[in-house]
């Protein structure tokens, strides 16, 4: 149900300023507001990114237990992701703060009173669209140049821990796990780098199993990916994905003179992206891909890629306009704002999952991201309507009832209970 509130005017919030004195005070208001805004984001976008850094960071634990680099090293390269999670986190961070700020105004009738000075719904709602140009500017920049960069020196970095592993770190005559799924062992390290004695075990591909023997090799590092280079060997591959219960089939072996073992192929890696990814590319790469990225990279990833980061920045105004819609608008202590935060939340989480959806079909569909662009457009207007309007959007009597009698036996069994 959408109905006007009836407060100082009747129908919402007043339409304009009465004088130029009360534009000063709003003025002062403004700059509360925003300040008290901008201090909830940061607090919010820091420790929800630490949250999922964490979790991220700590599937890379390995480079110290098992890798033997030093911390500065792990919290540089897990570090080096972090632009990316700003990058999808960023938005709901700014809906929370804002969220956490028009309760804080609600609870202490700061609102109200503000309704009641004869105030306009669109002096406060300045203060979180200002919020939200900065913070979709703060997006835009991250999408177009510093995500990619931060992609592409960590690829760098990685390759660079590969490489060192292998010539410094993989201990003579003893099997060492290089990373999950890639097992070596080497018989001695001369002091010119060369390695004697090589056996490599590879099962990144769950579809198929390669064991590598070799006289000796070297490691060889250029802009496509950091190999080691064998002689003088044979390679044992056995598909797995064909192999039936009880059916042994012989591996297939091929004897080589030299063979460039890639190293940086990690499909069981956590790290983002990859070098055949269009994650790592910056904005401009994916506008106008070159003839070797549309040989490496599928259309449709480049196509998604690009829609990803030119959505990006709108979700930040699109979800402020919305949360504003939905709370902004004064209410009395009687009147619950429980329901409209479940439909803000509802329908910024229904925008949110909808552009995830029109990227994924848009590898098949390209007419796909349009969709979300419309979607986001027609949720802007409702917004912007819904304030200008002073309108207090809440469900309908019957569910809101509903919902309300199902609290109430909740609460009634727990008592008995």
């Amino acid at each position: 149900m959408v109905y006007a509130g009836g407060f100082a005017r009747g129908d919402g919030w007043p339409r304009s300023d009465a004088n130029g004195g009360r534009r000063k005070t709003m003025g002062s208001i403004g700059l509360y507001i925003f300040r008290t805004t901008f201090g909830a984001f940061l607090v919010v976008l820091f420790s929800l990114t630490s949250v999922i850094w964490i979790t991220q960071a700590l599937r890379d634990i390995d480079l110290m237990t098992g890798r033997g680099q030093t911390i500065l090293v792990f919290l540089g390269i897990t570090g080096l992701i972090i632009p990316m999670l700003i990058l999808v986190i960023a938005p709901i961070a700014l809906m929370i703060a804002i969220v956490h700020v028009l309760g804080k105004l609600s609870n202490d009738s700061e609102l109200i009173v503000m309704n009641a000075a004869g105030m306009s719904p669109w002096v406060v709602f300045r203060s979180f669209f200002i919020m939200a140009v900065m913070v979709s500017a703060m997006v835009t920049v991250i999408g177009a140049w510093l995500g990619p960069f931060g992609l592409k020196t960590l690829h760098a970095w990685a390759n660079e821990v590969r490489a060192d592993l292998v010539t410094n770190i993989v201990q003579p005559g003893r099997f060492n796990a290089f990373e999950r799924g890639l097992t070596f062992h080497i018989r001695e390290r001369q002091a010119n780098g060369v390695l004697l004695g090589i056996l490599v075990d590879d099962r990144r591909n769950p579809k198929e199993r390669s064991t590598f023997l070799a006289e000796q090799g070297t490691i060889l590092k250029d802009e496509r990916g950091t190999f080691l280079l064998l002689e003088n060997g044979s390679v044992q591959r056995m598909d797995l994905a064909e192999r039936e219960p009880g059916k042994e089939r012989d591996p297939a072996i091929v004897l080589y003179d030299r063979y460039a073992l890639d190293l940086s192929q990690a499909p069981n890696s956590s790290q983002a992206g990859g070098r055949n990814s269009s994650r790592d590319r910056y904005i401009w790469e994916l506008l106008w891909p070159s003839e070797d990225d549309r040989k490496k990279l599928p259309a449709g990833q480049i196509h998604s890629e690009l829609h990803d980061r030119l959505l990006a920045p709108l979700y930040p105004i699109v979800f402020v306009t919305l949360t504003y819609a939905y709370l902004g608008a004064p209410r009395t202590t009687r009147q619950s704002r429980a329901m409209s935060l479940i439909g803000a939340i509802s329908v910024v989480a229904g925008l949110r999952l909808m552009g995830f959806v029109a990227l994924v079909l848009s590898m098949n569909y390209p007419l796909a991201p349009y969709f979300q662009y419309a979607a986001l457009a027609a949720a802007m207007a409702f917004g912007l309507y819904a304030i200008d309007r002073g309108l207090i959007i809440e469900p309908p009597a019957f569910m809101t009832n509903a919902m309300t009698a199902i609290g109430q036996r909740f609460t009634r069994r727990a008592a008995v209970t």
